[in-house]
């Protein structure tokens, strides 16, 4: 099995990756940081990852990512599109150059990537795209303007796809993490108010998030909703948006 992840070089994307490498998958990785990549591929040391360094805001390059990938290890079998960056702050503060930037990372390179790998997934009759958006799909939370609208297009695009290529034998993964212990969680944070509030907001951990996934992949779930708490927002949509907008504590430079 082929699978390329982006955004591989931490967080939940790592992870991912770690987790096909224990399953026995050959793995490209795409990140900017080629450092962290060559010390993944090493730590599997058979070979079985190739690594392309790519700014993903380029997207105009993702043809050229994926036939490198495929060049290398055969065609790709599941595209994990992971990359991700976020912004943080009031909406009216917000410059637009930075807030571009974002949605050419979280929205319009996983729908480049997507359209790069389907058609050969669509022939073969075969492949799986697991897009990872966030729960600021399900639940926008304030202070996070551009984020919140590029996992909304996210989760809509993959959601939507997902119908229209079952027949095909194409299956479609959405994935709405909630906070998950990384970097970008940790960043977020330290960008609100510290308060009683976030210290008992449920949060998961980046392996565990990364097994549901793979899981997902091999029985053809849907979606993934991780920490599991965070599904009341598709059946309570309502009293989540009262949730969200009653206890998000205020950010620092507000």
């Amino acid at each position: 099995m082929h699978v390329l992840i982006t955004g591989a070089s931490s967080g939940i994307g790592e992870a991912i990756a770690g987790e096909y490498l224990t399953r026995g998958a050959s793995l490209t990785v795409v990140a900017r940081r080629r450092d962290r990549l060559e010390a993944l591929a090493g730590r599997a040391g058979d070979g079985r990852v190739h690594v392309i360094a790519r700014d993903l805001s380029e997207h105009d390059g993702v043809p050229e990512v994926v036939a490198e990938a495929e060049a290398a290890l055969g065609p790709i079998d599941v595209l994990v599109n992971n990359a991700g960056v976020q912004i943080l702050g009031p909406a009216h503060q917000a410059a637009w150059a930075p807030g571009e930037q974002l949605l050419k990372v979280n929205v319009l390179a996983p729908l480049r990537m997507t359209l790069a790998v389907l058609p050969g997934m669509v022939a073969r009759g075969a492949g799986t795209i697991v897009d990872v958006a966030s729960m600021a799909a399900l639940a926008p939370t304030p202070g996070m303007f551009f984020y919140n609208a590029s996992k909304g297009a996210l989760a809509a695009a993959s959601e939507g796809l997902r119908a229209e290529v079952a027949p095909h034998g194409v299956h479609v993964v959405t994935v709405y993490p909630g906070p998950v212990r990384s970097d970008m969680e940790t960043a977020a944070r330290e960008a609100f108010q510290r308060s009683g509030t976030l210290s008992r907001v449920p949060t998961g951990t980046a392996d565990e998030l990364a097994r549901l996934i793979a899981d997902a992949v091999t029985h053809r779930r849907p979606r993934v909703i991780y920490p599991r708490f965070y599904a009341l927002s598709r059946h309570l949509p309502a009293a989540t948006r009262w949730l969200v907008d009653t206890f998000t504590p205020p950010l620092k430079d507000a």
